[in-house]
């Protein structure tokens, strides 16, 4: 399968190197996206928003032959979700890495603080404990090497939907933070974090605990789940990797 993969907030496509490794082996191809402002920390991000995320995932999409999986980290998963609203022919499943989809008018984070255009990563103190697990030394140091900054607009832009196909793609969540059967409960209780997510017809939330970033302190591990999850995502015909 063509599996296209979506960054959080500071990351480019290379954070997913540890993760693309094992998807490929199992037979996948993968595309890893650097979404627009996000080439360098250099980049301009004057202008750039999150339906400017959304419309690269959008392309790269209707370049591909095939359906494709999506994979989205963090606020890459209202970026997604917001793809899936625009293709939901051409996803056969999405895959929510620490994340969920975004409902329409609400937005990604808009209280983090920006710095102009940017959104810079804050210091490791201003995370909460759970978004920190897992995240040794070596790991925060090269994450914060590496990181770059955020377009600031994505974090605060209302996420737009219109078609109500996108209930009938496939959803897998992966759960680190937060468990599974959390998250289950919060289904049960109407929590409006999950409202979105409580509307799609075929979803499941698998356990993966760690911090925030599974693709940086568990990369082997959450490959694995997503294989898993792709394997129930095979047309007739096909055969699984």
């Amino acid at each position: 399968m063509d599996i296209i993969l979506v960054p959080g907030f500071w990351l480019d496509g290379d954070s997913w190197a540890e993760v693309t490794g094992p998807l490929e082996a199992a037979g996948h191809r993968t595309h890893a996206l650097t979404l627009p402002g996000k080439e360098s920390a250099d980049a301009d991000r004057s202008g750039i928003g999150l339906r400017d995320h959304v419309r690269a995932v959008v392309e790269r999409i209707d370049a591909l032959d095939e359906p494709v999986v999506l994979v989205g980290h963090s606020g890459g998963g209202a970026i997604i979700h917001a793809a899936v609203d625009a293709r939901p022919d051409r996803v056969r499943r999405a895959v929510y890495v620490d994340s969920g989809p975004l409902a329409a008018g609400t937005a990604v984070n808009p209280h983090l603080p920006t710095r102009g255009s940017d959104l810079p990563l804050p210091a490791w103190d201003d995370f909460e404990e759970a978004d920190l697990v897992d995240m040794t030394a070596r790991i925060r140091a090269d994450f914060r090497a590496r990181a770059v900054p955020e377009p600031a607009a994505v974090a605060r832009d209302p996420q737009e939907l219109q078609d109500p196909a996108r209930y009938e793609v496939p959803v897998t969540v992966i759960a680190c933070e937060v468990d599974a059967a959390t998250m289950q409960e919060w289904i049960t209780q109407g929590h409006p974090y999950v409202s979105e997510l409580a509307r799609i017809r075929d979803r499941e939330i698998v356990d993966l605990p760690t911090g925030h970033w599974p693709q940086l302190t568990r990369p082997a591990d959450l490959a694995a789940t997503i294989i898993t999850a792709l394997q129930t995502s095979q047309p007739a015909g096909d055969v699984a990797p």
